[in-house]
């Protein structure tokens, strides 16, 4: 393994294990049923990480830390199989290690450690929501879209230059703000399996670890399909551009 992969792997580790680690583990610290302002804690203590290991890693690994990302990035044409493979191995073992290590320091997983879950019963106003498996897989993918679309736009294009990991961070708040009443809005298969298997709670794990899939493969696919319409856009204006510019 030559240096240049292995210092990928490694950051997509840390990084990966930082998110289970502070995001999970403010989950897990700030617990259900406190409201809105423990929602925005935890969103933000996500999006933070993100961003500040997105700033720390971006120039080496491009700071994924979610195998949907990796997927996303792949189904665009920015990485190549093998590597991916290796991003999303990182990614997954960085996970399980960061929901164990939370184990420990927590005293076990009485406190669920962030698991993901769908809700039921939740208290909207005056009625009660339970989110079914088919909803909540279409949370998962619309969330896990929003994100890689983000990332592709902004860090994978370039087109917020370095300020891509604080566009990439605070999406992720804002996801978190609107899905972890519904879904635990992981949208990140390393992110759900990690307290996962520290837990032995697996439930819908098929939803979680497929639905960001899915939505990553659809944003990378409307993101190749937008920039080569662009493309062609500006390919097309080339020839009027020249027409009307005086010969010298």
């Amino acid at each position: 393994m030559s240096n240049r992969i292995a210092s990928k792997l490694l950051a997509e580790f840390i990084g990966t294990f930082a998110l289970i680690f502070i995001g999970a583990g403010a989950g897990a610290v700030v617990g259900d049923g406190v409201g809105l302002p423990g929602l925005i804690a935890i969103a933000f203590a996500h999006g933070l990480t993100v961003m500040a290991f997105a700033f720390a890693y971006g120039s080496v690994s491009g700071g994924h830390f979610n195998p949907s990302v990796t997927v996303g990035v792949l189904a665009a044409g920015a990485m190549g199989t093998g590597e991916a493979i290796g991003y999303i191995v990182s990614q997954l073992v960085g996970g399980v290690a960061g929901a164990l290590f939370l184990t420990a320091v927590l005293g076990g997983t009485a406190t669920g450690l962030g698991t993901p879950a769908l809700a039921h019963n939740l208290a909207l106003g005056a009625t009660s929501l339970t989110i079914t498996p088919a909803a909540g897989f279409m949370i998962e993918a619309v969330l896990a879209f929003f994100l890689v679309t983000v990332v592709l736009s902004a860090a994978v294009a370039g087109r917020a230059g370095n300020l891509a990991p604080l566009a990439i961070g605070m999406t992720l708040t804002l996801n978190i703000i609107m899905g972890g009443a519904l879904t635990g809005a992981a949208f990140n298969p390393a992110r759900a399996l990690g307290p996962m298997v520290a837990t032995g709670n697996f439930n819908d794990a098929w939803l979680y670890l497929t639905a960001p899939i899915v939505g990553a493969i659809v944003a990378a696919l409307l993101h190749t399909g937008l920039t080569r319409l662009a493309q062609e856009g500006m390919a097309a204006a080339e020839p009027s551009r020249a027409a009307r510019t005086p010969a010298e």
